[in-house]
C-alpha cells in the first residue's frame, strides 16, 4: 500500500559505502529541518569482510534519539547502496548470518566457476564484475564454500530492505536493488534469472514490494529506545542511485529523455530513453531498474574514490579554482584512467599521472575535477544520452565540475542539483511529498574549444581515436 501524506516529518536514512546520513524533512514541502552524517564504519573480518551493521545501527539509534521533534516523525525511508544483502536466518531467532562487503577479495576464489553459471548479459544486462559486485557471486560463494551457513539462510534481504527490516521487523524485497547488477533479475521479462531459479535463490527473496510501500510500524523496542512515536511507519526503501534518479523522474514528462549523474563513492550515469542495445558488458555498462520497474541504460566508474586518489590527501580537503583549471587545460598535465580496480569503462588500464609531479594541492584537486568530467562525458557519449544532464551529489556542489561538463557538452543543458543529495528529496517523494527537483542551469567555466582540444589529447594518450 503506497504511503499517503498525513504527517509532519519524514526521516530518511541513507547508508552509503563511504558515508551514512540521517535527514529529517517536512512532509508538507520537503524542507530539510535536520541532518547528521558520519563516515560509514569500515568492514570487519579477516576472511570474508563484512559490513559493520551493528555500529551503523547504533549510530542510527543515537541519531534518532538526538533528533529534534523526533516524536513528529511518522515515516522512515531507508536508502542504501547496491551489491549488498544481509543473509538472515529463520524467523525464530532473527539472526544475521552475514552481510558481506562487495569488495572482499575472497569472492575471487569462485570467479571462474561462477562465471559459467550466469545468464547471458543480453538477458540480465548485468555485467561481469570483480569480487562481490555481482550479488549472485556472493550467494554462490556461500553455497560452495560455506554450505553450513547457507543452509541456515531463510531470507536474503537487499540492503535497503535490510534496514527496513531492522526498523519495522518486516521482510521484503524491492526491484531497484534486485535489478542492480545482481545477476538475479531479467529486467525485460520482469522476473528472476535462470541462475536464481535453478539454484533456488528466488525462494530466499521475501515478497516483492514497491519502494513506497508501507511495511509496518517501527519496532516497539526502537520506539522505546529513541522516543519515536509507536505509530511511525516504515516504507520498503530504495537503492541510492535510483533515489537520485527518482528525484528527477518524478518531476518530468513521461516521454522526456534526460540523464542523471549520481555522484558519491560511485559516479553513476543513468540515461532515460537511451537504447539498451548500446550497452557493452566489458565497459561496465548495465541496465538499472527504476522504482517504476522500467529498465534504464546506465554506465559508471568509481568516481569518488578515483577523485580522492588523484587529488591526494591534501587536495581532497580543498575546492578547485578556475585559474588552476584553465592552467591545466592549456598544459600537457593529465590523469589517465583508471585509479580504481573496481568497475569502470576502461578495465585493465592502471591509472597514470602525466606531468603532475610538482602540482600543488590546488592544481591536484583541479586535475581530479577535470578527470571526472572527462570520464562522465565519455559515459554520456557511450550511452547516447539525450536531453538535459542533471548532476546530483558531491559533484553538483563542486564549484567547477558542473561548468566543465557544460563546456564539454555544449549541445546539452547541464543542470546541478541545489537541494542536497537526491536520496533526501527522493525520500520525500516516496513519502508522497511533491518536492521540486531543485536545479540550477550551469554556465561553462572554460572555453569549449580549448577543453575539446585537451579532451582529444587525453583520448590520444589512451590510444582512442577522436
Amino acid at each position: 500500500m503506497p504511503a499517503t501524506p498525513s504527517a509532519d516529518l519524514v526521516g530518511v536514512l541513507d547508508v552509503g559505502k563511504s558515508s551514512m546520513k540521517l535527514s529529517i524533512v517536512e512532509r508538507s514541502n520537503g524542507r530539510l529541518v535536520h541532518h547528521v552524517e558520519a563516515r560509514t564504519p569500515p568492514p570487519r573480518g579477516k576472511r570474508i569482510r563484512e559490513l559493520d551493521v551493528k555500529s551503523i545501527e547504533r549510530w542510527l539509534v543515537e541519531g534518532l534519539t538526538a533528533a529534534p521533534s523526533r516524536d513528529r516523525i511518522t515515516l522512515l525511508v531507508p536508502v542504501a547502496h547496491g551489491a549488498t544483502a544481509a543473509f538472515v536466518s529463520t524467523d525464530d531467532d532473527d539472526q544475521v548470518l552475514a552481510v558481506p562487503d562487495y569488495e572482499c577479495e575472497e569472492f575471487e576464489q569462485v570467479a571462474l566457476e561462477y562465471r559459467a553459471q550466469r545468464d547471458p548479459f543480453a538477458l540480465t544486462f548485468s555485467p561481469w564484475l570483480p569480487r562481490g559486485l555481482n550479488l549472485g557471486r556472493q550467494l554462490y560463494y556461500l553455497q560452495q564454500r560455506e554450505p553450513a551457513t547457507m543452509a541456515r539462510v531463510a531470507n536474503v534481504l537487499l540492503y535497503p530492505q535490510y534496514w527496513a527490516w531492522r526498523l519495522s521487523g518486516v521482510r521484503a524485497s524491492e526491484i531497484t536493488s534486485l535489478g542492480c547488477h545482481t545477476d538475479l533479475w531479467r529486467p525485460a521479462e520482469h522476473r528472476c534469472s535462470h541462475l536464481a531459479l535453478r539454484e533456488g535463490w528466488d525462494a530466499l527473496l521475501p515478497q516483492m514490494g514497491k519502494a513506497d510501500d508501507i511495511l509496518g510500524f517501527v519496532r516497539p523496542e526502537l520506539a522505546s529506545a529513541t522516543g519515536l512515536d509507536r505509530q511511525c511507519q516504515v516504507i520498503c526503501g530504495i537503492h541510492d542511485s535510483n533515489a537520485s534518479y527518482l528525484r528527477h523522474l518524478s518531476s518530468r514528462p513521461a516521454d522526456q529523455p534526460f540523464a542523471v549523474v549520481s555522484s558519491g563513492t560511485w559516479t553513476i550515469v543513468m540515461a532515460r530513453g537511451a537504447d539498451l542495445g548500446r550497452l557493452r558488458e566489458e565497459y561496465d555498462m548495465l541496465a538499472n531498474v527504476d522504482a517504476q520497474g522500467a529498465s534504464v541504460a546506465t554506465a559508471r566508474f568509481m568516481g569518488g574514490r578515483e577523485y580522492a586518489q588523484i587529488a591526494g590527501a591534501g587536495g581532497s580537503q580543498r575546492m578547485p579554482t578556475a585559474d588552476a583549471l584553465v592552467a591545466l587545460v592549456h598544459s600537457d598535465i593529465m590523469a589517465l584512467p583508471s585509479f580504481s580496480e573496481t568497475g569502470g569503462p576502461f578495465p585493465g588500464r592502471p591509472g597514470r599521472l602525466i606531468g603532475a609531479e610538482q602540482l600543488d594541492d590546488t592544481r591536484r584537486v583541479a586535475l581530479a575535477t577535470l578527470y571526472c568530467a572527462l570520464m562522465v562525458d565519455q559515459l554520456l557519449d557511450a550511452l547516447g544520452a539525450k536531453g538535459d544532464v542533471i548532476i546530483d551529489g558531491p559533484l553538483a556542489v563542486n564549484p567547477l565540475f558542473p561548468g566543465v561538463l557544460a563546456a564539454l557538452r555544449p549541445d546539452s543543458t547541464v543542470l546541478a542539483s541545489v537541494r542536497g543529495g537526491g536520496e533526501v528529496v527522493a525520500g520525500a517523494v516516496l513519502a508522497g511529498v511533491a518536492a521540486p527537483a531543485g536545479t540550477r542551469e550551469v554556465v561553462p567555466v572554460v572555453a569549449s574549444r580549448d577543453l575539446h582540444t585537451y579532451r582529444n589529447r587525453w583520448l590520444e594518450q589512451m590510444g582512442i581515436s577522436t
